[in-house]
């Protein structure tokens, strides 16, 4: 751990919980809406993060060893990427985007056989997340922030996305407000991806005891930074437009985001197949090797890597009530 991050770390307050939520319960609905937003955007903040996380993290980081490091310039600034070569002249450009609190260390169990396949592999920090600087971010600068690492590295051939990445990736290829512009994306691969930003905020509200007016201003500042309006933003109306191919990996157990949000987006987009994982939550399908076999089997079908058995196209819906969580 550097210098930087460790000062990070030790002037960073916690996301408030029972007591915070108290707090932000009796100040002016505007101040509590500016609060919210603040701690929404600040990523150490998240209570999603568990005590060992920086232990994870520094275990997750040994398998960045053999990439090719690099610093990519882009209008929200400097971003950390993380490239990995073919050992023969690369077929395409896959790109591995991470989710919100995460970093491109936790997506590595995919770099390998992708890898082997032939295609070249980059990996990235989204703004105040992992190697890539600042400590507060929003949709839209991260947004912004891929749209520069996809541009510098394209053509891409497709984007493997976890959870808050998969927002992003189709508001890359989608191009509208806050992008200056759109990047070709040739298909997706959506882990655990939700589908209305308004589920999440409306969860993030409810953690902190915001009232009504409070979450309204909380919300108006989400739509000041992203252009449009929250009850509008979905996955599945970003990934319909696009109509591009996609596969949708949802575990039928995800606690944060239920499985719902994938049917959802699948039945919006023709070209989309949605292959479910019975048992696995919201990160340990990262991990899982059927999901890995999975997504080898959409990217490389000829790497012989094939879908496990126990998969299905279709699973039980999670235990309705279960809301989906902040930071998703």
């Amino acid at each position: 751990m550097t210098r930087t991050e460790r000062n990070k770390r030790a002037s960073a307050i916690r996301c408030p919980k029972v007591r915070g939520a108290q707090a932000l319960a009796h100040l002016p609905a505007a101040a509590a809406g500016d609060t919210a937003f603040r701690i929404f955007c600040t990523p150490e903040l998240s209570h999603h993060r568990t005590r060992d996380h920086h232990r994870l993290t520094e275990r997750a980081r040994f398998h960045l060893r053999h990439a090719r490091w690099e610093r990519v310039a882009t209008i929200e600034g400097d971003v950390r990427t993380y490239v990995f070569e073919p050992d023969e002249p690369a077929r395409g450009t896959v790109l591995l985007v991470h989710g919100w609190t995460s970093e491109a260390a936790f997506m590595t169990a995919f770099i390998e056989p992708l890898r082997r396949s032939g295609l070249r592999v980059v990996a990235f920090d989204f703004p105040a997340h992992g190697h890539s600087p600042g400590r507060r971010t929003n949709l839209a600068q991260c947004a912004r922030a891929m749209l520069g690492v996809a541009e510098h590295y394209g053509p891409i051939d497709a984007a493997v996305a976890h959870s808050f990445g998969g927002f992003v990736s189709l508001l890359v290829a989608e191009g509208g407000p806050p992008l200056p512009r759109a990047h070709p994306i040739g298909r997706f691969v959506l882990l655990a991806c939700p589908n209305r930003l308004g589920d999440v905020t409306r969860n993030f509200s409810e953690q902190l005891g915001l009232s009504a007016e409070a979450q309204r201003v909380y919300e108006h500042h989400l739509e000041r930074v992203g252009h449009r309006p929250v009850a509008t933003f979905s996955s599945a109306e970003l990934l319909g437009n696009l109509r591009a191919p996609a596969l949708i990996i949802h575990g039928s157990h995800d606690r944060e985001v239920p499985f719902r949000n994938a049917e959802e987006i699948a039945e919006a987009c023709p070209t989309s197949r949605l292959v479910a994982f019975d048992g696995l939550g919201h990160r340990m399908i990262l991990y899982a090797p059927p999901v890995v076999r999975a997504v080898m089997k959409e990217l490389a079908p000829a790497s012989g890597l094939q879908e496990e058995a126990p998969a299905r196209r279709r699973a039980q819906p999670s235990p309705s009530g279960r809301e989906m969580n902040a930071s998703a």
